[in-house]
């Protein structure tokens, strides 16, 4: 039988386990669509008409205009949905984007060039925590603790529209 002492002591360790999880959860109202602005350098989260979360974003590297091949370092602009989760990112945890769409193939084609794909929405990762405002290969990122949030609220089939 337990003693009170060590009942408080095991509720203790459970709780203390939890926290270090980088799964959490959400019951809040559906994300209807993500919203991202690449000059303002912000993301949000958007039920109906409301935005329900913002966060700075980091983007590719050569943030400024849309994605045109592979390497670029640039973030595509347009619309997309978001395709897929993955727990196991190298980067905390992302979101995959759908890019690349047939335009986006097309436009790549015309110039002798791949369009590439891997596009994602995720954290920074230890390794990448110091690194400078727009530091991804065409990616969308931001803080590891803030992805967890993301990822959460967010449900593939989400539509997500990436502006200049």
């Amino acid at each position: 039988m337990l003693n009170r002492r060590s009942f408080v002591w095991m509720a203790a360790l459970g709780a203390l386990a939890g926290c270090g999880s980088k799964f959490r959860t959400y019951n809040g109202p559906e994300v209807t669509r993500i919203v991202i602005y690449k000059g303002e350098r912000k993301m949000h989260l958007v039920n109906g008409t409301t935005a329900l979360k913002s966060y700075k974003i980091a983007l590719g590297g050569n943030p400024i205009g849309d994605k045109q091949y592979e390497g670029d370092q640039r973030t595509p602009e347009g619309a997309y949905l978001i395709d897929r989760r993955n727990p196991n990112s190298s980067y905390h945890l992302s979101l995959g984007i759908s890019y690349p769409n047939e335009q986006d193939v097309a436009q790549a084609n015309a110039i002798g060039k791949s369009a590439g794909g891997d596009i994602f929405i995720h954290g920074r990762a230890r390794k990448h925590r110091r690194r400078g405002k727009d530091w991804t290969a065409g990616c969308i990122a931001v803080k590891d603790r803030e992805m967890e949030e993301v990822y959460s609220m967010v449900r593939v089939g989400t539509p997500i529209y990436i502006l200049p």
